[in-house]
């Protein structure tokens, strides 16, 4: 189990790890070692996360969801299979986590009556400027 919240938590089996080649500098034992880690999570299959929740993660991930609901995380800033692993779970984790908490809900307000004058003397004032721009009247 991986914990995400007090009352939350996702099952082991929902996340499929997979091992890649790491890109960038390192030599002979990037080339020859497998580092980094691809961490997938069905958001859409998950039977862990309800409803609200799926729905927020699915905005949050952005551009790290597939259009079937997977949620794909790379993870190779460590030498250390086990660290990128962790790293990867971590920003899981943290992702679940801010898509637990809700929004606040928004409360229409109205403009306060010096707001209204404000506007209206600035139109006032614009509407003058291009009145005055034009060619001069003929007698």
């Amino acid at each position: 189990m991986i914990p995400i919240t007090d009352r939350l938590s996702i099952e082991d089996g929902e996340v499929e790890i997979r091992h890649a080649r790491a890109s960038g500098p390192g030599g002979q034992h990037v080339n020859k070692t497998s580092t980094a880690i691809e961490l997938r999570f069905d958001v859409r299959g998950s039977p862990s996360l309800p409803e609200d929740v799926r729905e927020r993660l699915e905005k949050l991930a952005g551009g790290r969801l597939t259009l079937d609901g997977v949620l794909v995380l790379f993870a190779q800033g460590s030498r250390s299979q086990e660290m990128n692993r962790q790293e990867a779970i971590e920003r899981l984790v943290d992702l679940i986590r801010r898509a637990t908490e809700r929004p606040k809900p928004r409360r229409a307000t109205k403009p306060t009556y010096a707001s209204k004058l404000r506007r209206l003397e600035g139109k006032a004032t614009r509407s003058g400027v291009k009145a005055r721009r034009g060619k001069p009247a003929l007698d």
